[in-house]
């Protein structure tokens, strides 16, 4: 066989186990049991972070500003929106028991979930205040946000995960046992 079509072979083989493992990872997600919510009193870490029954749950689909991020006001003073998202993040998590449910964690060992009190989905209103921003989950609750000069949106802010690149911390990004997968395949 000539040598460029061993190559070519030796690629097909690759990309179709490549997609093999793609097809074998996704069916193993779809097909994993629901992991039982958490439920109880929930304190505030900060704007996306609570902790519950003894864990540390991050908010999925948001990032809110950090604890030290100060954003700028419309009138062009700066205010410690840090604070101000974990102040509304206690008051949200203080009207009664939160309920988490849990997918997956992150590089931090956090678990990731989706999170209600009083029936209302707390990241869903975190950035509906103009507290938190949308990080792939949120995006209409962000439009009307932004629509109406809510919170950070009022003024100038940078966003979370550039503040924390910019002050030497690393993004907590979550990342999914399957794009953990894909990043270790392709070498990133």
């Amino acid at each position: 066989m000539p040598p460029f079509r061993r190559s070519a072979a030796g690629l097909r083989g690759a990309l179709l186990a490549a997609l093999v493992l793609v097809a074998a990872t996704l069916a193993g997600q779809l097909l994993r049991a629901p992991a039982a919510p958490i439920t109880g009193q929930a304190t505030a870490v900060d704007g996306d972070t609570l902790r519950l029954e003894g864990r540390r749950v991050r908010l999925l689909g948001v990032d809110a500003p950090e604890l030290a991020q100060t954003c700028r006001g419309a009138d062009g003073p700066e205010w410690p929106c840090g604070t101000a998202a974990q102040a509304l993040m206690r008051q949200l998590l203080g009207r009664g028991a939160t309920s988490c449910v849990p997918d997956g964690r992150d590089r931090y060992g956090r678990v990731l979930a989706r999170c209600t009190t009083d029936g209302e989905d707390v990241a869903a209103l975190m950035v509906k205040a103009g507290l938190a921003i949308s990080a792939g989950g949120y995006l209409i609750e962000e439009q009307q946000a932004r629509a109406g000069r809510a919170g950070i949106w009022a003024g100038d802010f940078m966003a979370p995960a550039a503040w924390r690149r910019s002050h030497g911390e690393q993004p907590p990004g979550p990342l999914s046992a399957f794009g953990r997968r894909l990043a270790a395949l392709f070498g990133r």
